[in-house]
């Protein structure tokens, strides 16, 4: 009896630190697969040492993401992966696969817009869109990635908190989480100047 009575303390214990903790939080909620960062390295890598069989392996790994993109977000990005790897333009392709995680980003921050009232969804959404900006963050210079990691910072605060049992709970700021997104684009848009507009 002793032992169950533990076990099921140490359980509630856990669930209690996951309810508080947003990176606790994202660990389970959003670890989710997401090809277009798993595949980056291997692109990158075969393009600067002119492996295009790996090259068309990675993008292979990242297509079906990439038609979501032309589909909903960003309309011709796929047709122009295609064609700047039938022609194996590398410096293309890096500056496609910026458009990309550029329209990620964009569609994450308008997907916690929508949910700002889901404080998890949306916590694991802005999250989602840190781990985009992370990837890309070295292809950026000092002032527009500044700019960048403070509006995700602002993001991530505007969708509040609902506390531990309501003690320091925060209610979400629309308003702040909108000026947060448009400084985040504002300052990623010259990286990719073609990426898609969601609104």
């Amino acid at each position: 009896m002793k032992f169950r009575l533990f076990g099921a303390l140490a359980v509630f214990a856990l669930f209690i630190l996951a309810a508080a903790s947003p990176a606790a939080a994202y660990s389970y909620a959003a670890a989710g697969k997401e090809p277009l960062i798993e595949n980056r390295e291997a692109l990158l890598s075969g393009i600067d040492k002119g492996d295009w069989q790996s090259v068309r392996k990675a993008y292979a790994g990242m297509k079906s993401d990439i038609a979501y993109l032309d589909a909903n977000e960003d309309k011709g990005i796929a047709g122009a992966f295609d064609k700047a790897l039938a022609a194996q333009k590398g410096d293309v392709l890096k500056s496609l696969l910026r458009r990309a995680y550029v329209d990620e980003i964009e569609r994450r921050l308008d997907g916690a817009r929508d949910q700002i009232d889901d404080y998890q969804n949306a916590k694991v959404l802005v999250v989602k869109a840190q781990k985009f900006y992370e990837a890309m963050a070295g292809d950026l210079e000092p002032k527009p990635r500044a700019a960048v990691e403070d509006g995700l910072k602002r993001a991530l605060d505007a969708i509040g908190n609902p506390g531990l049992f309501g003690v320091g709970a925060k209610d979400p700021d629309p308003k702040a989480l909108a000026e947060a997104r448009k400084d985040v684009l504002a300052a990623l848009k010259p990286s990719a100047p073609e990426a898609g507009s969601s609104g």
